[in-house]
């Protein structure tokens, strides 16, 4: 079944309902233009926020920020911000492989459907244009054989009438027979109009407008198959992104199970740990006996109390209700002990009373109530942090002995990175001077003097920071009996030395000197180098001698192994894999470090 046989007459139905397809073409391209804004609106709000909850690059510096929980809180920001990626990724291929195929195929197909149907108006003209034609030589036909009978009548009358003469009749019958014969010419012609008008009829309903109509048909058929695969695009588009969408939640659910409550305490312990001992217990002084009061030492440890903790640390500030000290709320004095009467200035003084019991809560008030109120007070005033923050030193004395340790660990391995690097600068500053040295259309070794110069200074000032906070680390490791720490052993001509012993007592006999001890450790550091895993691969683009030493030869083409990065001196390790290592030019190859 066809348009063209059974819709023969319906050119009507045909052309509003192709239209009507059409609009349905355009009405879905819109539906998913809009789809496809929600889609990005949607992603643009979930990535605003990620970034709103985000911990900015200060905050992340922050102790919480190593707690499992904001770890995994940070993750589950940055699955959400991957998850918006794939809506974006979703409103991008709607708009590519809906909306703008859609687009193009519905601009193709009203063309070709205004051709169709301009094929139709022009064969429908052209049948109407030989009707036209056809109902002209018929009327004519008919105008001239009503003459041709008017005119026969007209002679035979003529020629009974007895009063007409022959010249009449004669003249009568020529006429009759002039328009008879123009009638019959008149009747020929409108056979012939008929006969094509007959043959082109024929070929209108049965041959050009049953094509017409199957095209538009196929075009109908196609322009439904069409949208039907743009129906399921609607559906597949969502579908390739849900497996990556699948593993972002993943990530949120693992971000979940791994957080371990545990492993936060441990956490905020190390973090505040202060390394104080706890105070001893207060021995009883009977001042009712007459005994003066003096420290004893006991077999309860010391210190005694807390007020001779903090006596022992008086050179340091200490902010107990400070958000960086953070010591222990064990450390605030109970209270105060009273100043020992002196039995030699007479008598006990009036204020203790006979109960000392009185006594000792009148002190905790004194000593406890204006802490509490300054507290207060900073809650409800406005403070500068200079008021309330303790003074930071660059040995970090204000810190407790534990966090004291830890940072000047931590800074010491900063130091020690910068050193190595450094190091390695002049390194290379050295085997580039050297190149040039042999080769002076490379440059001039003299334009690097600068810059080695520069290099050694720096050096021997990290070197000398190194040794500073080494200092400190040992001292810092060898307050208390809590506290112990074991600086890195160094080799040097008497063998190794421990800075500590393993008591925590320092030994003078063991201890290196500083100096040698840091100057050692990097030459330890460059004999029992390893060999140095690759962190890329770079293929040479030139030819290269290496002829100067430390440098190495290679062909175009080659793929070499990239062991070092240019540190900005145009210089690049690299190794084969034989293992023979050297320096080339970073401009001759082009490098793919691994990531």
């Amino acid at each position: 079944m066809d348009w063209g046989t059974d819709l023969w007459d319906q050119y009507d139905i045909i052309e509003k309902h192709s239209q009507s397809g059409l609009e349905l073409v355009e009405k879905y391209v819109k539906f998913v233009k809009e789809r496809t804004e929600v889609e990005q609106n949607y992603a643009k709000q979930l990535r605003n926020l990620s970034k709103k909850y985000n911990l900015k690059r200060s905050s992340k510096d922050e102790p919480e920020c190593r707690l499992s929980s904001y770890q995994s809180f940070l993750e589950i920001l940055n699955e959400m911000n991957d998850y918006a990626g794939q809506r974006e990724l979703i409103a991008e291929n709607m708009m590519m492989n809906i909306c703008i195929d859609l687009t193009k195929y519905l601009q193709d197909i009203k063309q070709e459907r205004k051709t169709y149907l301009m094929e139709a108006k022009k064969a429908q003209q052209s049948l109407e244009s030989t009707y036209k034609q056809l109902d002209s030589s018929k009327k004519r036909f008919e105008r001239e054989w009503r003459e041709a009978d008017r005119a026969a009548l007209y002679a035979e009358k003529t020629d009974q009438d007895i009063n007409a003469t022959k010249a009449d009749v004669e003249k009568a019958k020529q006429q009759a027979h002039m328009r008879a014969h123009i009638a019959e010419d008149c009747k020929n012609d409108y056979a012939a109009q008929l006969q094509k008008f007959n043959k082109e009829q024929n070929q209108f309903y049965f041959n050009d407008m049953p094509l017409i109509f199957n095209k538009l048909q196929d075009l109908d058929e196609r322009r439904v198959r069409k949208l039907a695969q743009g129906y399921v695009l609607f559906s597949d588009t969502e579908k390739h992104v849900m497996p990556i969408i699948g593993k972002c939640l993943e990530g949120i659910t693992k971000a979940g199970t791994n957080v371990n409550e545990r492993n936060d305490s441990m956490v905020v312990i190390e973090q505040n740990k202060s390394g104080f001992e706890r105070p001893g217990d207060l021995e009883f002084e009977d001042y009712s006996q007459g005994i003066n009061r003096a420290s004893s030492d006991s077999s309860l440890g010391t210190p005694k109390g807390p007020m001779e903790l903090l006596s022992k640390n008086k050179s340091k500030n200490f902010w107990l209700f400070s958000k960086r000290s953070k010591l222990s709320p064990s450390l605030l004095p109970p209270f105060t002990t009273p100043p020992a009467p002196s039995l030699a200035n007479g008598p006990p003084s009036p204020k203790f009373g006979r109960d000392p019991l009185s006594y000792c809560l009148k002190e905790i008030n004194k000593t406890v109530k204006p802490r509490i109120s300054s507290f207060r007070t900073l809650r409800r005033s406005k403070f500068t942090p200079e008021r309330i923050m303790p003074t930071v030193t660059e040995d970090f004395t204000h810190l407790p002995p534990e966090q004291r340790r830890k940072r000047l660990q931590q800074r010491r391995e900063e130091i020690s990175k910068e050193l190595q690097k450094e190091v390695d600068q002049s390194e290379a500053l050295g085997k580039m001077k050297d190149v040039y040295e042999k080769n002076p259309q490379m440059g001039d070794p003299a334009s690097l003097a600068s810059q080695i110069n520069q290099t050694s200074q720096n050096i021997e000032r990290l070197r000398g920071e190194l040794n500073k906070y080494e200092t400190w680390l040992a001292e810092a490791g060898g307050r208390g009996e809590t506290l112990r720490y074991k600086t890195h052993t160094f080799n040097n001509n008497n063998g190794a030395h421990d800075v500590h012993s393993p008591d925590g007592a320092q030994s003078d006999e063991s201890t290196p000197d500083p100096s040698q001890a840091i100057y050692a450790e990097f030459d330890d550091d460059f004999e029992d180098e390893e060999l140095t895993a690759p962190i890329g691969k770079c293929t040479a683009m030139y030819n290269f001698p290496g002829a100067s030493e430390g440098t190495i030869c290679m062909q175009e083409g080659e793929v070499l192994s990239v062991v070092e990065e240019d540190k900005g001196d145009g210089w690049t390790r690299v190794r084969r894999n034989n293992g023979d290592e050297g320096y080339i030019p970073t401009s001759y190859v082009t490098i793919n470090l691994t990531e």
